[in-house]
């Protein structure tokens, strides 16, 4: 059961892209990872979601309800984390976080709100103002969990968190997750994405490349090769297909992502000289960039 649906969902601004065609769902249980770099539309599409911008044209929906047409009803199951908190400044931490709470209905409130201060290490008496950047992004946190919401938007929720805090987090995300919630992760830290989703989209210039399960991206039949020549070569001449951008160390080395036959490959190199082949698994980033590529 897909607990979120994009169909065809364009934007823009003027006569700027914001995203083109977008068609995505993410199933109800799920980590999904959002990934891309700053401007290809991330944080569009979670606008859109949200009903924080409308749509130029295409449609959304969550829960199975349309993001503009239901938007309220959208927002009290849904927590979310934007990339800049912005939060009310002469507000104390505990404050604000009771008047968070008062727009929703929760069982053993104050006890949940404990727990949170308790894992991301916050003094709920200090005011808002005074906090820096990586604390005020936990206030942004705890608020968007306080309600324990059936859906978690995250858009660089990691950004100005220290290491220890980023491992609760994580830790604590995965812990909402047994207990149901689903997560929708936006971010370009690869190795954030890599080691705790389930699920990926990359996202390129407004338009989806891929979607795939992590373990499966990973096994894909793409491969890292090196290879060390005694000479230089052009790996090219060779006539391989399945090459993709290659680097060389003036000819000698070549490193290159491969997508064809491993059989054809090795048939191809059987009758030259070489020094060293490597082939490996390449890594999310690795991926990641060839797709962009």
């Amino acid at each position: 059961m897909n607990l979120l649906e994009i169909n065809h969902l364009c934007k823009f601004y003027g006569g700027s892209l914001g995203i083109d065609d977008l068609n995505l769902s993410v199933a109800a249980g799920d980590i999904f990872g959002f990934i891309g770099p700053n401007g290809a539309g991330k944080s569009t599409t979670i606008r859109i979601l949200l009903n924080l911008i409308f749509p130029t044209s295409g449609s959304a929906r969550i829960f199975g309800l349309d993001v503009v047409r239901d938007s309220k009803k959208i927002r009290s199951r849904t927590g979310y984390v934007p990339s800049d908190a912005s939060i009310y400044d002469r507000m104390k931490v505990m404050d604000f976080l009771k008047y968070v709470t008062s727009f929703y209905r929760v069982d053993n409130i104050q006890e949940r709100i404990d727990r949170l201060l308790e894992v991301f290490d916050l003094d709920p008496g200090r005011k808002i103002a005074e906090l820096s950047m990586g604390n005020k992004k936990k206030v942004s946190i705890i608020q968007a969990m306080i309600h324990r919401p059936e859906l978690l938007i995250l858009d660089e929720p990691t950004s100005g968190l220290d290491p220890l805090i980023q491992s609760r987090f994580f830790d604590l995300l995965h812990e909402e997750n047994r207990q149901g919630t689903t997560i929708f992760f936006s971010s370009h830290t690869l190795s954030e994405v890599q080691s705790f989703c389930k699920t990926v989209a990359i996202i390129k210039e407004g338009k989806i490349v891929a979607v795939e399960e992590i373990a499966t991206l990973r096994k894909k039949q793409l491969k890292k090769i090196q290879i060390h020549f005694p000479e230089s070569r052009n790996i090219r001449d060779l006539g391989i297909q399945g090459i993709g951008q290659a680097e060389s160390d003036r000819g000698r080395k070549l490193v290159f992502m491969f997508s064809g036959s491993i059989n054809d490959l090795i048939g191809k190199l059987a009758s030259q000289q070489i020094e060293n082949l490597s082939i490996e698994e390449p890594s999310l980033e690795e991926i990641f960039l060839h797709y962009y590529k």
